[in-house]
């Protein structure tokens, strides 16, 4: 099989060779270029055809956030942001951008090898916090102890899509926004991961997201998770 194909995006060159050197480490990862700068990145991706875009925020030029709308509007590629989690309307920006994952600089290089292999599958990963930042966001409109979005308020898009997802379709949604993985929610539901993966499809596609990270936003937009504030 073809090596995963990446392009690092940081402003700061130590953590662009930094993190060519973790990704170097798994034989399945090819780091195919690098960029300073959002608009870089963007001339970047367009001319390389990465897979998987590792995308720094704050950015001179151009932000992260911006060339994320760039580069997932024109391109296949799938972007992981990197955050400090010093401005969290960026982290917020970066996702209604449509990028496909978010963690912290400090992660573990383990993780953001994984990180990269699960955005090029069509999946996810979000770090604890990153995870955090998106319920507080989804329940903050909420009174405590209610759900995040009641189905009275939701925009008639929203709504539409809610009832269009069948009872396990919300149950496998309401997991996946809970945190847990496919195989997770495979054990607690008592099926297969097939038929998890499956569920997911049908879920994405119904609501017109392109990957787990916007399901998990639409999730608690809706009010399919409950409150933390209890």
């Amino acid at each position: 099989m073809s090596p995963i194909r990446i392009l690092v995006c940081d402003d700061q060159a130590l953590i662009r060779s930094s993190l060519a050197l973790i990704l170097g480490t798994d034989e399945a990862l090819a780091v195919v270029g690098t960029a300073a700068d959002g608009q870089e990145a963007v001339a970047a991706a367009l001319d390389l055809h990465p897979d998987v875009v590792l995308m720094d925020i704050q950015m001179p030029v151009l932000d992260g956030v911006r060339a994320t709308a760039q580069i997932t509007s024109a391109t296949n590629a799938k972007v992981v942001v990197l955050t400090t989690f010093d401005r969290d309307d960026y982290l917020f920006a970066a996702i209604d951008a449509g990028a496909s994952g978010f963690l912290l600089k400090n992660t573990e290089p383990e993780m953001i090898i994984q990180a990269v292999h699960a955005a090029a599958g069509g999946q996810a990963l979000l770090s604890p916090e990153v995870t955090l930042r998106i319920i507080q966001r989804g329940t903050a409109a909420s009174a405590p102890g209610t759900s995040a979005a009641p189905t009275a308020a939701l925009a008639p898009d929203d709504r539409r899509v809610l009832d269009e997802l069948t009872n396990r379709e919300r149950e496998v949604l309401t997991r996946l926004a809970s945190g847990l993985s496919n195989a997770e929610i495979a054990a607690a539901l008592h099926v297969s991961e097939a038929t998890v993966k499956t569920h997911l499809s049908n879920v994405l596609a119904k609501a017109g997201v392109r990957d787990r990270v916007q399901a998990v936003v639409f999730a608690y937009r809706v009010g399919l998770i409950p409150s933390m504030e209890a």
